[in-house]
């Protein structure tokens, strides 16, 4: 796998994960301050695809991750 496609991976569990959490009718309802971290991993995503900078991208790439799409 390489560097773009882990990000996506983790972003989209993530916003499936805090939606769960923070949706009322959910099973797994924890609180709806918990749609505030969808919020931050959206604005991540939108930053992001403006700067063309991801510092996830970064770490994995030092983790030795191959880059690319």
């Amino acid at each position: 796998m390489t560097t773009w496609q882990i990000v996506r991976l983790v972003a989209g569990t993530f916003i499936l994960l805090s939606l769960a959490l923070g949706i009322p009718g959910s099973p797994v309802f924890a609180s709806q301050w918990r749609l505030a971290f969808t919020a931050f991993v959206g604005v991540n995503l939108l930053q992001s695809g403006l700067t063309k900078w991801c510092l996830m991208e970064t770490i994995l790439r030092k983790l030795g991750v191959r880059p690319g799409c």
